[in-house]
Parts: structure tokens; sequence; C-alpha cells
């Protein structure tokens, strides 16, 4: 299922990542007291009063020619050399792609600085769309700094939030507002077509993998990294079953996502993840497995999904006849915590082995949607139990009652145990690994889950 996409936007210094970091709960960003500080977007998964969203921290905008209008145009306290007529074109751009992105926009203003020419510009873009705007006023730590906030009125935005990122003051009115702007979604339309995303790094030959299972070429195939902006369904009919095909822009590890208009295409290809069965990661063979394809897998492993490695450009490789099991090795290496991936070694340009990426995403699939009986899975877990005695803490036993299979895509075991605390992470481990030796599961993740079985159970 999809979430609302919430952006904050706002110029720099701000507190959009002082706030973000208070929403998400943990802190992500990295928060300083200096304009342009956030260089790349961070997301994170939130939820508030059961609805859940996608938290979007945005960079504030770049002074790349001198506003002299004080705080907009300074860095550390010395003014910049910079053009208004840039700054304020820039600031416009980049209030547009968060409206055309996000489902609900949050614009944070400074309640110290009062009203800017930079955020009468945001307002203006923000007044003329159609998309749902919070107006927050942040850093109002004090009742007189909250009544300063009437200003904001003048924005046209309605009535402000006012807020404390830094000491959570008013964090919950503003997210109570957040959620009552969330648009009302139809149900996602629920057919059995296997819906396969295409992800990886720019330039891996994502929209050529793409136009290869089409057959025809469909979308735009270029040497220049980013051509795709836009996740594009296709739907098709493989050996008589239907599959849509999800291509999706290129995503780079977050330190290297450029500011505009690629990082909110990063946005597009995670609501494609979200939204699809099975992940097919492209990787360049000729360039080798690098750190941006790991952190692209993650994307897929956070949210359960089943992933195909798909190694593209085999063709430009070198090979004897060893090459394939060392490759396969170095990757299963470099991606040892997905170790449990198939992988496909393929030329979408000379069409080589591409006709079996499908049926191979099927069979991942499969394996999401397969259960264990019961008393099989009992068996498995006593064996392993004998196997492996579970630690213990301060003389207490970690003791296993029964488990049993509750959820499919992703499979989901639930364990009764006497104590949840004394489920060591290795032992959730090992517990996993002897699942997978007896059930493959090939492609998918699977969740184990821990619950204390009450006395009364008992």
């Amino acid at each position: 299922m999809t979430k609302p996409i919430v952006a904050l936007v706002g110029r720099p210094n701000v507190g959009k990542s002082t706030l973000f970091n208070r929403i998400a709960g943990e802190r992500i960003a990295i928060v300083e007291d200096l304009p342009g500080t956030t260089r790349d977007r961070l997301y994170a998964d939130s939820d508030w009063t059961g609805a859940p969203f996608t938290l979007v921290d945005t960079g504030g905008i770049e002074l790349v020619a001198g506003d002299p209008s004080g705080a907009d145009a300074r860095r550390g306290g010395e003014p910049l050399s910079v053009s208004s007529a840039s700054f304020r074109r820039e600031i416009r751009e980049q209030a547009q792609i968060a409206i055309d992105e996000a489902d609900v926009v949050v614009f944070l203003v400074d309640v110290k600085e009062g009203v800017t020419g930079g955020d009468q510009d945001v307002a203006d873009v923000l007044r003329r769309s159609q998309k749902p705007v919070v107006l927050a006023v942040n850093k109002a730590d004090n009742l007189t700094r909250g009544l300063a906030a009437v200003e904001f009125y003048e924005l046209g935005l309605g009535d402000p939030v006012v807020i404390s990122a830094l000491h959570g003051l008013g964090v919950g009115d503003l997210l109570d507002e957040i959620v009552k702007n969330f648009p009302i979604r139809e149900e996602e339309e629920d057919d059995d077509a296997l819906k396969i995303a295409i992800i990886g790094r720019p330039n891996v030959g994502k929209s050529s993998l793409l136009n290869a299972l089409l057959g025809q070429e469909r979308t735009i195939v270029s040497d220049i990294p980013g051509t795709t902006r836009d996740a594009i369904d296709m739907r098709l009919s493989w050996e008589g079953e239907p599959v849509v095909l999800i291509d999706t822009a290129g995503i780079r590890r977050r330190g290297r996502i450029e500011q505009g208009v690629e990082k909110y295409s990063v946005m597009r290809a995670l609501r494609a993840v979200q939204r699809a069965d099975v992940v097919a990661l492209v990787i360049d063979a000729a360039q080798g497995l690098t750190a941006q394809d790991a952190h692209v897998a993650s994307y897929a492993l956070d949210e359960w999904k089943g992933i195909i490695l798909v190694v593209n450009k085999w063709d430009l490789v070198e090979k004897d006849s060893n090459t394939m099991n060392e490759y396969t090795r170095s990757l299963q290496t470099g991606l040892k915590f997905i170790d449990y991936v198939p992988m496909i070694f393929i030329s979408a340009l000379t069409r080589q082995r591409v006709q079996k990426v499908i049926p191979l995403a099927r069979h991942v699939q499969s394996q999401r949607s397969m259960r264990i009986p019961t008393a099989a899975l009992n068996k498995l877990v006593q064996d392993a139990a004998v196997k492996h005695r579970a630690p213990g803490k301060t003389g207490k036993l970690l003791r296993i009652y029964y488990a049993s299979q509750v959820e499919i895509q992703p499979p989901t075991f639930m364990f009764f145990v006497n104590d949840v605390e004394l489920v060591h992470f290795s032992y959730r481990r090992y517990l996993e690994n002897q699942i997978r030796r007896a059930f493959p599961f090939e492609g998918t993740p699977i969740k184990l889950l821990f619950r204390n079985r009450s006395e009364r159970e008992k």
C-alpha cells in the first residue's frame, strides 16, 4: 500500500531537519545551526493516530547569487554575493517540485525572522496550487513569540500552527492538521497481476530492460543518467498471466542525490517500490557492485518486498568458465544481508536471458506466498532448539512454546515464548537460517515476531 508523502519545505535554517527528527522519532537528519546544512533529502516512515505516511526532509534553497536582505543571504554571519532574481527563481522551483510530488506540503517559517521575501514567493506558488498546505511557524519557544506569529496570516495560507520543533511544543497539533489533509485514497486495484518494479542506480539499463521485456521501444533510452523521471506502469500478458512492469527513475545513495527534480524522482521510485510485489534490482556488470547498489537494495528490504538481482550489460564482461560463479560469490558477499536473493545475468542490449527475468520474479512471488504447515514448523523449531540452546539472562533461559505462520507476502512467523526480552538478535538470525534451510523462501525477506505467552495460556 502506498503511503501519503509529506514534504517539509522552507528557507534554509528555519528548522526543517529538527522538525523531521522530532516527527520521525530519532535523529536521522544532521542538525546544525548553519543555513544549508541539509544537502540531501531524507525519508522516514511515520504515523500519527493510526495514519501512516512518508515524511521527506528537503534541503533549504541554495543561494547561487546575492539577496542583500539579511538572513536570507547569510551563512555563518557573512553576506553571500547572489542575485535576488536567481534566489527568487530557485525558491519558486523547489516549492513547485514539492507541490508536484507531495500529498501534503508543510511550509515552515521562522518566527524570529518574521515574513521574508523568500517566504512570500513560496506562499505565492503554494496559494495557486491544488495541494493542501499546512503553515508551521517554528521557533516559538515562548508566549511572546507565539503572539508574533500573527503576522504570518499575511501569507494567505490559513491559520498558522505555532510550534517549537526543538522542544516539541505544538508538534502534535501540527500532525493533527497534516493528517486532516491526507487525500482520501481509493482502494488500490486488487487484481492478480504480478507487479514488478525495476529499480537501480542511474544509467544501469533499467529502461533498456523494460524495452527488451516489452519487445518494443516504449520508453526513452539514453546514455545520459536520469533520463527517466517518472514511474511508468506497463501492463502485459506473460505466458497467459497478467504482469505490470513499473519503470522508475534511478536512485542514488542519499549523499549523491542532487538538488531539484532528481531528488523528487526518488520519491516516485520509493512509491513504486511500495506498490510492487517484487523488485528487480538492476546492477551494471561492467562497473560491478557498488555501495549505492546495496543502498538501493535496502529500500526494497525496508518495504519487505521480494527481490531479484538483474546483472545487466553482461556482454561487456570478459568471461571464462568461472566468471559467472566468481561474480555470484562476489555479489553474495557484498549483499550478505540479502544472500537469499536469486540473480540472473543478462544483456538488455542483446536480449541475452532477458526472457528469464519475469519467470524468476514469478518464482520469488510464489515463495512470498508460501505457507509452512504448523506441525512442520514446530518440528523444525524443536529440532533447532535441541541443536542450539537458546541464550539466557541472569539464570533465566528462553523457552519457545510453539510457533505458527500468521501471514504471507512477506512470510511472517509468530513465536510464543516465556520472555521476549530473552530473544537475542543472534538467536533470531539462527532461527531464520534454520527456517530457510528447510524452506528457502528464495528472494523474499521473512518476518519473525515474538510474543509472551500468558500464564493462563501456559
